[in-house]
Protein backbone atom coordinates (compact mmCIF):
# COMPACT_ATOMS: atom_id res chain seq x y z
CA UNK A 1 0.00 0.00 0.00
CA UNK A 2 1.05 3.74 -0.35
CA UNK A 3 0.45 4.61 2.89
CA UNK A 4 3.05 1.49 3.68
CA UNK A 5 5.48 2.84 1.17
CA UNK A 6 5.74 6.57 2.39
CA UNK A 7 9.03 7.32 4.45
CA UNK A 8 8.14 7.85 8.19
CA UNK A 9 9.63 11.81 9.23
CA UNK A 10 10.10 12.89 12.66
CA UNK A 11 9.12 16.50 13.17
CA UNK A 12 11.12 18.77 14.23
CA UNK A 13 8.89 21.65 15.05
CA UNK A 14 9.60 24.45 17.77
CA UNK A 15 6.28 23.22 19.67
CA UNK A 16 4.08 25.57 21.75
CA UNK A 17 3.67 26.72 25.22
CA UNK A 18 1.22 28.05 27.37
CA UNK A 19 3.36 31.06 28.18
CA UNK A 20 3.17 31.51 24.12
CA UNK A 21 -0.35 31.43 23.81
CA UNK A 22 -2.19 34.63 24.59
CA UNK A 23 -5.85 34.28 26.27
CA UNK A 24 -7.94 34.86 22.85
CA UNK A 25 -6.46 33.79 20.02
CA UNK A 26 -6.60 36.10 17.32
CA UNK A 27 -2.58 37.43 18.07
CA UNK A 28 -1.23 34.12 17.47
CA UNK A 29 -3.00 33.03 14.67
CA UNK A 30 -2.29 35.84 12.88
CA UNK A 31 1.58 35.34 13.28
CA UNK A 32 1.48 32.39 12.68
CA UNK A 33 -0.12 33.41 9.39
CA UNK A 34 2.30 36.12 8.73
CA UNK A 35 4.98 34.01 9.09
CA UNK A 36 3.80 31.31 6.80
CA UNK A 37 3.62 33.87 4.61
CA UNK A 38 6.96 35.49 5.18
CA UNK A 39 7.81 31.68 4.63
CA UNK A 40 6.84 31.66 1.19
CA UNK A 41 9.42 34.49 0.14
CA UNK A 42 11.71 32.98 1.92
CA UNK A 43 12.11 29.28 1.95
CA UNK A 44 9.52 28.78 -1.19
CA UNK A 45 8.28 25.62 0.63
CA UNK A 46 5.06 27.43 1.60
CA UNK A 47 3.48 27.70 -1.60
CA UNK A 48 -0.19 28.65 -0.42
CA UNK A 49 0.09 30.08 3.10
CA UNK A 50 -3.48 30.85 3.23
CA UNK A 51 -4.90 27.59 1.54
CA UNK A 52 -8.14 27.20 3.89
CA UNK A 53 -9.37 23.68 3.98
CA UNK A 54 -13.03 24.12 4.47
CA UNK A 55 -16.12 21.31 5.72
CA UNK A 56 -19.45 21.29 5.30
CA UNK A 57 -22.07 18.88 5.73
CA UNK A 58 -24.65 18.08 3.05
CA UNK A 59 -28.07 17.07 3.27
CA UNK A 60 -27.37 13.64 4.36
CA UNK A 61 -25.20 14.96 7.18
CA UNK A 62 -22.18 13.10 5.00
CA UNK A 63 -19.17 15.60 5.29
CA UNK A 64 -17.57 17.28 2.57
CA UNK A 65 -14.58 18.94 2.59
CA UNK A 66 -12.50 21.33 -0.36
CA UNK A 67 -9.93 23.98 -0.18
CA UNK A 68 -10.34 27.61 -0.54
CA UNK A 69 -8.20 31.11 -0.13
CA UNK A 70 -8.52 32.58 3.24
CA UNK A 71 -9.02 36.31 2.24
CA UNK A 72 -9.47 37.76 5.54
CA UNK A 73 -9.44 37.04 9.17
CA UNK A 74 -10.62 38.85 11.87
CA UNK A 75 -12.28 39.38 15.64
CA UNK A 76 -14.97 37.01 13.91
CA UNK A 77 -12.94 34.39 11.94
CA UNK A 78 -11.34 33.59 8.66
CA UNK A 79 -13.02 34.65 5.38
CA UNK A 80 -13.73 33.07 1.57
CA UNK A 81 -15.00 34.27 -1.53
CA UNK A 82 -16.49 31.29 -3.49
CA UNK A 83 -20.27 30.75 -5.92
CA UNK A 84 -23.16 30.97 -3.64
CA UNK A 85 -24.72 28.32 -5.49
CA UNK A 86 -21.80 25.95 -5.72
CA UNK A 87 -22.13 22.70 -3.39
CA UNK A 88 -20.23 24.72 -0.41
CA UNK A 89 -22.92 27.25 -0.89
CA UNK A 90 -26.22 24.81 -0.97
CA UNK A 91 -24.79 23.25 1.87
CA UNK A 92 -24.25 25.62 4.52
CA UNK A 93 -28.21 27.64 3.17
CA UNK A 94 -29.18 24.19 4.16
CA UNK A 95 -26.79 24.00 7.67
CA UNK A 96 -24.58 26.57 8.42
CA UNK A 97 -22.09 24.52 10.56
CA UNK A 98 -18.86 24.97 9.20
CA UNK A 99 -15.14 23.87 10.27
CA UNK A 100 -12.17 24.70 8.74
CA UNK A 101 -7.87 24.13 8.71
CA UNK A 102 -4.77 26.24 7.67
CA UNK A 103 -1.66 23.07 7.51
CA UNK A 104 1.47 23.78 6.93
CA UNK A 105 3.14 20.77 6.54
CA UNK A 106 7.09 21.89 6.43
CA UNK A 107 6.63 24.45 9.29
CA UNK A 108 4.56 21.45 11.30
CA UNK A 109 2.16 24.09 12.14
CA UNK A 110 -1.71 24.24 11.54
CA UNK A 111 -5.08 26.10 12.86
CA UNK A 112 -8.07 24.83 13.09
CA UNK A 113 -11.57 27.04 13.58
CA UNK A 114 -15.18 25.71 14.19
CA UNK A 115 -18.24 27.16 14.23
CA UNK A 116 -21.08 29.06 11.83
CA UNK A 117 -21.12 30.17 8.18
CA UNK A 118 -22.28 33.79 7.67
CA UNK A 119 -22.61 35.10 4.29
CA UNK A 120 -20.25 38.85 4.11
CA UNK A 121 -22.49 41.57 3.19
CA UNK A 122 -22.94 42.86 -0.23
CA UNK A 123 -20.25 45.56 0.01
CA UNK A 124 -17.13 43.43 1.00
CA UNK A 125 -18.12 40.96 -1.94
CA UNK A 126 -18.03 43.73 -4.21
CA UNK A 127 -14.66 45.26 -2.98
CA UNK A 128 -12.79 42.21 -3.11
CA UNK A 129 -14.58 40.90 -6.29
CA UNK A 130 -13.26 44.43 -7.97
CA UNK A 131 -9.76 43.69 -6.34
CA UNK A 132 -9.35 40.19 -8.26
CA UNK A 133 -7.44 40.07 -11.68
CA UNK A 134 -9.91 40.45 -14.78
CA UNK A 135 -8.96 37.02 -16.17
CA UNK A 136 -10.68 35.63 -12.56
CA UNK A 137 -13.55 37.82 -13.14
CA UNK A 138 -14.38 36.78 -16.36
CA UNK A 139 -13.99 33.32 -15.11
CA UNK A 140 -16.11 33.38 -12.10
CA UNK A 141 -19.10 34.78 -14.69
CA UNK A 142 -17.90 31.40 -16.90
CA UNK A 143 -17.93 28.53 -14.45
CA UNK A 144 -21.40 27.10 -12.88
CA UNK A 145 -19.29 26.06 -10.13
CA UNK A 146 -20.32 22.37 -8.95
CA UNK A 147 -22.44 21.71 -11.65
CA UNK A 148 -21.40 18.78 -14.21
CA UNK A 149 -20.22 19.91 -17.85
CA UNK A 150 -20.16 17.83 -20.61
CA UNK A 151 -16.24 18.49 -21.50
CA UNK A 152 -13.50 20.71 -20.89
CA UNK A 153 -14.84 22.70 -24.11
CA UNK A 154 -17.73 24.01 -22.42
CA UNK A 155 -15.43 25.59 -20.03
CA UNK A 156 -13.56 27.06 -22.68
CA UNK A 157 -16.20 28.51 -24.64
CA UNK A 158 -18.28 29.93 -21.93
CA UNK A 159 -15.22 31.93 -20.94
CA UNK A 160 -14.88 33.06 -24.48
CA UNK A 161 -17.90 34.44 -24.77
CA UNK A 162 -17.83 35.95 -21.31
CA UNK A 163 -14.55 37.67 -21.95
CA UNK A 164 -16.06 39.15 -25.30
CA UNK A 165 -19.22 40.51 -23.37
CA UNK A 166 -16.60 42.29 -20.83
CA UNK A 167 -13.58 42.82 -22.33
CA UNK A 168 -10.31 44.37 -20.44
CA UNK A 169 -10.48 48.05 -20.23
CA UNK A 170 -8.01 48.23 -17.41
CA UNK A 171 -11.03 49.17 -14.84
CA UNK A 172 -11.96 47.52 -11.79
CA UNK A 173 -15.61 47.57 -12.87
CA UNK A 174 -15.26 46.65 -16.47
CA UNK A 175 -16.91 43.10 -15.39
CA UNK A 176 -19.96 43.41 -12.98
CA UNK A 177 -20.18 40.65 -9.79
CA UNK A 178 -22.25 37.82 -11.10
CA UNK A 179 -25.53 37.59 -8.89
CA UNK A 180 -24.49 34.01 -7.81
CA UNK A 181 -20.80 34.97 -6.40
CA UNK A 182 -20.34 36.15 -3.00
CA UNK A 183 -18.22 35.04 0.25
CA UNK A 184 -18.20 33.45 3.87
CA UNK A 185 -16.98 34.20 6.92
CA UNK A 186 -16.68 31.37 9.87
CA UNK A 187 -17.92 32.74 13.04
CA UNK A 188 -15.30 31.24 15.37
CA UNK A 189 -16.61 29.46 18.55
CA UNK A 190 -13.54 26.81 19.03
CA UNK A 191 -9.75 27.28 17.78
CA UNK A 192 -7.10 24.94 17.97
CA UNK A 193 -3.29 25.50 17.41
CA UNK A 194 -1.46 22.22 16.34
CA UNK A 195 2.36 22.27 16.29
CA UNK A 196 4.26 19.18 15.31
CA UNK A 197 7.03 17.66 17.90
CA UNK A 198 9.26 14.90 17.77
CA UNK A 199 8.05 10.92 18.68
CA UNK A 200 4.77 12.11 17.79
CA UNK A 201 4.33 14.17 21.05
CA UNK A 202 2.47 17.03 19.44
CA UNK A 203 1.24 20.27 21.22
CA UNK A 204 -2.15 20.81 20.87
CA UNK A 205 -3.44 24.48 22.07
CA UNK A 206 -7.47 24.67 22.13
CA UNK A 207 -9.36 28.00 22.87
CA UNK A 208 -13.53 27.53 23.37
CA UNK A 209 -15.67 29.89 23.40
CA UNK A 210 -17.08 30.59 27.17
CA UNK A 211 -19.32 33.70 26.22
CA UNK A 212 -19.50 36.36 23.91
CA UNK A 213 -16.87 38.29 22.22
CA UNK A 214 -14.46 38.23 19.46
CA UNK A 215 -11.14 36.11 18.80
CA UNK A 216 -9.80 39.08 20.67
CA UNK A 217 -11.57 38.83 24.12
CA UNK A 218 -10.06 37.20 27.04
CA UNK A 219 -13.54 36.78 28.69
CA UNK A 220 -14.81 34.93 25.92
CA UNK A 221 -12.62 32.25 25.81
CA UNK A 222 -11.32 29.64 28.05
CA UNK A 223 -7.85 27.79 26.89
CA UNK A 224 -6.92 24.42 27.28
CA UNK A 225 -4.28 21.69 26.27
CA UNK A 226 -5.62 18.22 24.58
CA UNK A 227 -3.41 15.55 24.54
CA UNK A 228 -1.47 14.98 21.43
Amino acid sequence: MVAERAARVDYAGEGLSEDACPPAPLEIVRAWVASAIERQSAERDVPEPTALSVATVDADGVPDVRTVLMRDLDTRGPAFYTNTGSAKGQQVAANPAMAAALTWPSMYRAVRFRGTAELLPPEDVLAYFRSRPWGSRVGAHASAQSRPVPDRETVETAYREFAERYPDTGSADDVPVPEDWGGYRLVADRVELWAGRRSRLHDRIVWERVGPGGLDDPAAWRRLRLAP
